[in-house]
């Protein structure tokens, strides 16, 4: 998975491009068998509307060839956010995996009712 990292009113820290790599590489699993998954991550502080304090914000967005992924995520520790929009991505993941799954099986069920009313018949 190709992970490009672009930051807003932040500098990329090692430290910083490290944990963003470690954290995304487990999302990398379920697309081990495409090699062309993009991986965009930008990270952000925006005080501008903000009374008190920093809010760093974490968006990704993964295109693979059959899937578009989005999640963006907004919280006061920059390192929470980029937990929280993982967990963001990998949910998403998994609900489109499943709905292609319940959508397998509900057209065999079809096909095998179809075959058994003519078999009947």
């Amino acid at each position: 998975m190709n992970i490009q990292i672009k930051t807003t009113t932040l500098s990329l820290t090692p430290a910083i491009s490290e944990y963003v790599e470690k954290k995304l590489s487990s999302v990398a699993k379920f697309f081990e068998n495409d090699s062309t998954v993009k991986c965009n991550v930008e990270l952000a502080k925006t005080t501008n509307h903000h009374n008190k304090g920093d809010i760093f914000k974490a968006e990704v967005h993964i295109v693979a060839k059959d899937k578009n992924i989005y999640a963006s995520v907004e919280k006061e520790d920059l390192y929470v956010a980029i937990d929280l929009v993982k967990d963001d991505v990998v949910r998403e993941i998994t609900n489109s995996n499943a709905k292609k799954r319940s959508l397998l099986r509900k057209g065999g069920a079809k096909i095998k009712n179809l075959i058994k009313g003519l078999v009947k018949k």
